[in-house]
């Protein structure tokens, strides 16, 4: 088995949709889910070679091998790092992740006193199941309550960013708390997608009115105004406008997201047209809005927002991808959402 070749016959868009679905489990970072990933690709793929059966390529969906099958820690290497040529990693490096693997229940290991064994856990064997089920949900947008939504959105909200950012650790009871008081603060702008069965919000996203003297925190680095995620925040830099305030002209996204793996087109157009059905209802409070700024925090956020007609307002920081985006509310509000979002490809 040529270990260069696994995205060949796995291919790295059907490895996504892996990912994707492993996003909710606890410890499992994006790195990790990468990994475990091409490692059960290759352990099918080598058990299929050795047992002589015939394999069509590309492979559509990941089956769980019968049983353990040997994988060296020189082997474990090379699937994790051997394609990025970057110096990065070692067999050692490689032994300690297959350790981790076995620590988060995605796979057991085995040794027998000559060769290392590894079987993947057989319940991940419905990811695919779970997912076309999730897909068939039926999901409604509704107000947000903070008596029962704070908890599960925190903990989504957290679990995703902290998947796809390795520099900063997002503390869940912090969002809690800041959630909380949002909702006594201003509750016309935090609203929810819910899925129709159980009520449990899978969508969240937050509005709020900009006092005037907070407006400079438009022009200064993002940094500064990442209040939910960053724990080195004691104190909101946003102060939200009176209602009826003549002066305010500026409202701010201050978090928009759709749970994984509820991120689907309709989903997401389903959240952001009643953002716009919100924003209208805002207008009738503060008459004089006319500007529209968010903080795209990851490189997903700047490419959503910039077919939304969003445009960069400031510069990046010390995040991978962080930077203010600007629209004009009356062009937002004319937007056909789901002819913009056509353009994008989704899991």
């Amino acid at each position: 088995m040529n270990l260069a070749s696994i995205d060949q016959w796995f291919p790295v868009e059907q490895q996504h949709k892996y990912i994707s679905l492993l996003k909710g489990r606890v410890g499992v970072t994006r790195r990790r889910a990468e990994y475990f990933v091409k490692l059960w690709a290759y352990l099918l793929l080598k058990q299929k070679q050795e047992l002589g059966k015939r394999i069509q390529a590309p492979l559509s969906q990941l089956d769980i091998p019968d049983g353990f099958v040997s994988c060296t820690h020189r082997e474990a290497y090379e699937i994790f790092y051997g394609q990025q040529n970057s110096g990065r990693g070692s067999e050692r490096a490689a032994g300690m992740m297959i350790d981790r693997l076995v620590a988060l229940g995605l796979i057991e290991k085995d040794f027998d006193g000559n060769s290392t064994c590894i079987r993947v856990k057989s319940l991940l064997s419905n990811l695919p199941e779970a997912a076309r089920a999730v897909k068939s949900t039926q999901l409604v947008t509704d107000s947000y309550n903070p008596r029962t939504d704070t908890i599960p959105v925190a903990s989504f909200l957290a679990r995703d960013f902290n998947f796809f950012n390795t520099k900063t650790t997002v503390d869940p009871h912090r969002i809690v708390r800041i959630l909380r008081v949002w909702a006594e603060q201003y509750p016309t702008g935090m609203r929810v997608l819910r899925r129709r069965d159980h009520q449990h919000p899978v969508g969240f996203y937050a509005l709020h009115p900009i006092a005037r003297e907070s407006e400079k925190n438009f022009f200064l680095p993002p940094r500064n105004s990442l209040f939910l995620l960053d724990s080195s925040k004691e104190t909101d830099p946003f102060k939200i406008a009176l209602s009826g305030d003549p002066s305010c002209t500026s409202v701010c996204i201050r978090i928009w997201l759709v749970d994984s793996p509820y991120k689907q087109r309709e989903n997401i157009c389903l959240l952001l047209e009643d953002l716009q059905k919100t924003l209208i209802a805002m207008q009738i409070e503060f008459p004089n809005l006319c500007d529209l700024y968010t903080i795209a925090v990851l490189p997903r956020d700047e490419q959503l927002g910039s077919i939304l007609g969003f445009q960069k307002n400031s510069y990046s920081s010390q995040f991978s991808s962080c930077w203010w985006m600007y629209a004009p509310v009356d062009k937002f509000l004319a937007l056909n959402v789901e002819r913009s979002l056509s353009p994008l490809k989704f899991d």
